[in-house]
């Protein structure tokens, strides 16, 4: 069993051992993920692009980054399972995609979708 799927196995019997099912529809879960979000955003809000580096967190942030991290993680993967969505695959298929989307010749070194560029 994958890493993955071997947590999304470990998040149910966790709900189930505690009976949070009953709120873990996938709204709730969205809500939930995205309170998440909100809080790892947080930790790097008044941040600048330098000091949001690793070489400049201390250690103590980054601990803090890893917690938000997980929980943004396990949340989406219980919607994943709720919803019966391999997000693995999910997240294959969207990189997949996204190659063919962004081409090199066309994206590299440049964060404007090459689309929207002026001509």
């Amino acid at each position: 069993m994958d890493v993955l799927k071997q947590l999304q196995s470990e998040l149910a019997a966790f709900a189930i051992e505690r009976d949070w099912d009953q709120f873990h529809s996938p709204k709730n879960l969205v809500m939930a993920l995205s309170g998440e979000v909100g809080e790892l955003t947080e930790l790097f809000q008044w941040l600048t692009a330098e000091q949001s580096e690793r070489a400049v967190l201390t250690d103590e942030t980054v601990k803090a980054v890893e917690e938000e991290m997980a929980d943004v993680l396990l949340y989406l993967l219980r919607l994943g399972d709720r919803l019966h969505i391999d997000v693995a695959a999910a997240a294959q298929a969207k990189i997949k995609l996204n190659a063919e989307k962004y081409p090199v010749d066309k994206s590299k070194g440049n964060a404007v979708k090459y689309s929207r560029r002026e001509k």
